[in-house]
């Protein structure tokens, strides 16, 4: 039989011994064996360290993105070779579709997310801090990568969707990354990894892929990895209390398998269309990747006098589920990931009918189309009732890691919010509901037992990526029992992967360090205007000081009636008294438009356009009779990528504007943007 390969420091080896034998859920066929016996966990940690680690710092972030970007189009011209694969894991097109394409496009997102980052290995956090009356004292927050690896511990059942969420985000970061993926369904995940190791796209060392036990890896790593964990919350625990990761104060991300539940609003009857949503929503939650999902819901709450309208409308959406062979395309809902994951979800749910009743489905038998029940992983969809849930505990503890959900009342809202915290923490919770003022109170009652909450109604419910669907921009994880993580998160997630240092001392240095203009730091100036400069002549700190010129009545009496801007402080002298103005004061944009006035070189230029404005701030009024003058000074360069050969080559440059008066006090600032172009595009 075939072992499945480890990807090790550069090399695909298969460990020693029988190991593990993996089986086919819908025909119960041995497919290969995983085992990791004989690898050497330290020396792979210190492989991605050392190798793919600095190779990853050297990069940018813009670099490291477009390198995310050609994996997912690499990957995406290969998943059929992965459908094919998928479906022996008991999913369908569908299932298989949300884990492989699911999983390229967190790739793409986070690709994309590097317009969110300078073209710089590191990246400043917030804004900088004046520590000092004098302004030469201050303090800024940048990220750099961490030196370690991430340490990414996967459930069975997304086997590529788990893995390319997560590396994703490190890799973006710069640290490379060692993929455990559960055994069960590990043969996918190797799939996937031999065509990113063969496509040459990452740098050396950047991932691994361990298929079987993770051994001793834990023993070995240290305080700049980063560990996250998909799983079962009591697995999660055992990991993380590990004396090794608790002495190194290693970050360990959970996101554990909870109790998530929807809510039927209120105001919900039959017949209006969030009442169809609400049915159509809960059958799919429980049937998509046969309810193998952590997102899936497993509590649905309802009000107490449509508790037997709901019953009876889902047993009908449930009974338009076929079960079967996923490549027969009228299969809805395939295998389960095998025979032991049966076992254990029937376990499960026999411990629920203590206090429920099974209202749909059987746990001893069910049809299947074009496949033998006997031998493939197969199981009902299973509704279950309790009409008593504020009597007991199971029902808000007990998770059946399949196609199980159960069904309960409520009263009142004040009493579904209850019922919802009652799961001890969970990753997502929907309510379902067309009264705004019913959504409100749920979400703000809910919100500190939930780590993302859906509103769904009418409006939205055609483009919802829905209840179960985790997305890359957003956060991932839940307090609580759902282990109290946050995974992908768009810039949020990408921090977690880097290190946050205060970087104090004099803004000329701050500026030098951060490649970003400080107040006050130091200011250049030559005899070359700096509209007349191309993208790459330009360096931060460079100033141009303009000439002055006065504000006069005239002036703002023109600008009231070019704009409209009639507003009193700008033109009436009797309307003043009790305001902070001492007589008509120049409009703020007449004060912008003047400095633009002062530092705009008129004669074309590499300066293509205005590109808008970041920040806009007046700080003191002007009268007429005041003098004003700006300096301009660069304060950040963005480089643009082409997207077509023909494009001009140009990037972004961020000027600091200043206007300051006859006294020197600084009336007003903002940071414009303009699109400047490279050299030889003339």
């Amino acid at each position: 039989m075939r072992k499945l390969e480890n990807y090790v420091s550069g090399n695909w080896i298969t460990g020693d011994g029988d190991g593990q034998v993996l089986y086919d859920a819908v025909n119960g066929d041995p497919i290969a064996a995983a085992t990791t016996k004989g690898l050497d966990f330290a020396a792979m940690l210190d492989y991605g360290r050392r190798t793919g680690g600095p190779a990853l710092r050297k990069m940018t972030f813009h670099e490291r993105g477009r390198m995310l970007r050609a994996l997912a189009l690499h990957l995406t011209e290969k998943k059929e070779q992965f459908y094919t694969i998928s479906y022996k894991t008991g999913a369908t097109r569908l299932d298989s579709w949300i884990d492989i394409e699911g999983g390229i496009g967190n790739l793409f997102a986070n690709a994309s997310l590097r317009r969110k980052f300078p073209n710089e290995p590191f990246a400043i956090d917030g804004e900088g801090h004046n520590l000092s009356k004098g302004g030469s004292f201050m303090g800024q927050h940048i990220l750099v990568p961490k030196e370690g690896i991430a340490v990414h511990i996967n459930a069975f059942n997304f086997p590529v969707w788990g893995m390319l969420e997560k590396i994703a985000v490190n890799l973006l970061a710069g640290v490379p990354a060692i993929v455990k993926p559960a055994s069960l369904t590990s043969y996918l995940t190797e799939a996937v990894v031999k065509e990113i190791a063969a496509s040459g796209i990452l740098p050396e060392g950047a991932l691994q892929l361990i298929c079987g036990s993770a051994g001793n890896l834990l023993e070995h790593v240290n305080m700049q990895d980063v560990i996250t964990f998909t799983g079962s919350a009591s697995t999660g625990l055992m990991l993380k209390s590990q004396k090794r990761i608790l002495e190194e104060c290693v970050p360990f991300n959970m996101e554990a398998d909870s109790l998530n539940c929807i809510v039927l609003g209120e105001d919900v009857t039959p017949g209006m269309p969030e009442w169809d949503i609400f049915i159509k929503e809960v059958r799919k939650e429980m049937t998509v990747k046969a309810g193998q999902k952590c997102t899936a819901i497993r509590r649905i709450f309802v009000p107490a006098n449509k508790l037997e309208d709901v019953h009876i409308a889902l047993g009908k959406a449930l009974s338009q589920t076929t079960v079967g062979n996923p490549t027969n395309e009228k299969v809805r809902m395939g295998a389960l990931a095998g025979k032991e994951q049966v076992e254990e979800v029937k376990k499960h749910v026999r411990e629920l009918l203590r206090t429920s009743q099974l209202v749909y489905g059987s746990l001893d038998d069910v049809d299947v189309i074009d496949a033998d029940k006997e031998k493939g992983a197969f199981l009902s969809p299973l509704l279950l009732l309790d009409e008593n849930p504020f009597d007991g505990e199971e029902v808000h503890t007990i998770e059946a890691f399949g196609p199980v959900s159960t069904l309960m009342p409520y009263n009142g809202t004040d009493e579904a919010i209850k019922l919802a915290k009652m799961g001890k923490g969970s990753l997502v919770s929907s309510i379902v509901t067309a009264d705004n003022r019913i959504a409100k109170e749920y979400v703000l009652g809910a919100a500190t037992h939930h780590g993302r909450i859906l509103v769904l109604n009418n409006e939205c419910a055609k483009e919802s990526t829905g209840h179960g669907s985790p997305l890359p921009l957003l956060v991932h994880g839940g307090p609580g029992r759902a282990g109290n993580g946050e995974e992908m998160g768009g810039v949020r997630g990408v921090k977690h992967y880097m290190q946050r240092v205060a970087v104090q001392g004099s803004p000329s240095t701050i500026t030098a360090i951060t490649n970003v203009y400080q107040s006050n730091a130091k200011q250049t100036e030559d005899d070359v205007h700096p509209f007349r400069k191309h993208f790459e002549d330009l360096q931060i700190g460079d100033t141009l000081v303009t000439a002055r010129r006065t504000v006069t009545e005239a002036d703002i009496v023109n600008f009231a009636n070019l704009s409209w801007d009639h507003f009193y402080a700008h033109t009436d002298h009797t309307s003043l008294v009790g305001t902070l103005f001492e007589k008509p004061v120049a409009h703020g944009y007449f004060i912008m438009s003047a400095a633009a006035g002062l530092f705009v070189d008129a004669k074309k230029g590499p300066v293509l356009l205005n590109y808008g404005i970041d920040e806009l701030r007046f700080t003191k009024p002007v009268y007429a009779g005041s003098t004003i003058g700006v300096k301009l000074t660069v304060k950040e360069k963005i480089d643009q990528e082409k997207r077509e050969p023909e494009e001009i080559a140009k990037g972004i440059v961020k000027w600091y504007v200043e206007v300051y008066d006859e006294t020197n006090e600084t009336v007003a600032v903002s940071t414009i943007l303009t699109m400047v172009k490279k050299r030889n595009q003339d």
